[in-house]
């Protein structure tokens, strides 16, 4: 019987207790955690590179990174392994604020927040795994291929990026998406070879 917690269960959990807890119990707590690249290293705020990954902007921000979280994150920390998936979601985390770092270096206007960059890491990883699941994203009532997902998605993320506002950091998404990738194929790399077959 295995009585560790999953890692996946806890992210969930903190993730939703302390975005809420920001929206509408105490605001100064996404304040004080949202990754400005200007003030990272002037002012040494290394720690919001992790801590603006547990806060959103607003419920619906919360909404749709926590329901894509539910629906890929608990079966592929049950197939990879808690271990795995905690260095998975919190390189994503990390690896996903470096463009978002080097891009807005010298704004000091500028800030983020969300897990998008570890979720990102999360699907694209799960997407390798399971190539021939599909997925239903809302609104869309038909289920899409996950690869043709994955296509779809890098194209939304670089247009999104050009044309970002509010401090949704698109540019993470498509970090973590290759962090995604660059994990499996480190630790993983027979599943490339599953992947193709499965999809060619």
């Amino acid at each position: 019987m295995n009585l560790q917690p999953s890692v996946a269960l806890l992210i969930f959990i903190a993730t939703v207790a302390l975005s809420l807890i920001g929206l509408f119990g105490w605001q100064p707590l996404i304040e004080r955690n949202l990754f400005r690249p200007y003030y990272f290293l002037r002012n040494k705020q290394y720690a919001t590179a992790v801590t603006s990954g547990f806060i959103h902007a607003d419920v619906w921000h919360l909404f749709f990174n926590m329901f894509t979280f539910y629906f890929f994150a608990f079966s592929l920390e049950r197939r990879i392994g808690g271990a795995k998936f905690f260095i998975l979601y919190f390189v994503g985390l990390l690896v996903s604020h470096l463009g978002t770092w080097y891009k807005h270096r010298d704004n000091p206007e500028y800030s983020s927040l969300g897990a998008s960059g570890a979720i990102s890491a999360v699907l694209f990883a799960y997407i390798l795994y399971y190539p021939n699941q599909s997925l239903m994203i809302f609104p869309i009532p038909l289920p899409i291929p996950a690869p043709l997902f994955a296509v779809a998605y890098v194209a939304y993320t670089w247009y999104a990026s050009k044309r970002a506002h509010g401090r949704i950091n698109h540019d993470a998404h498509l970090g973590g998406a290759l962090v995604g990738l660059v994990f499996v194929l480190l630790t993983e790399p027979r599943m490339y070879s599953y992947f193709f077959r499965s999809v060619f």
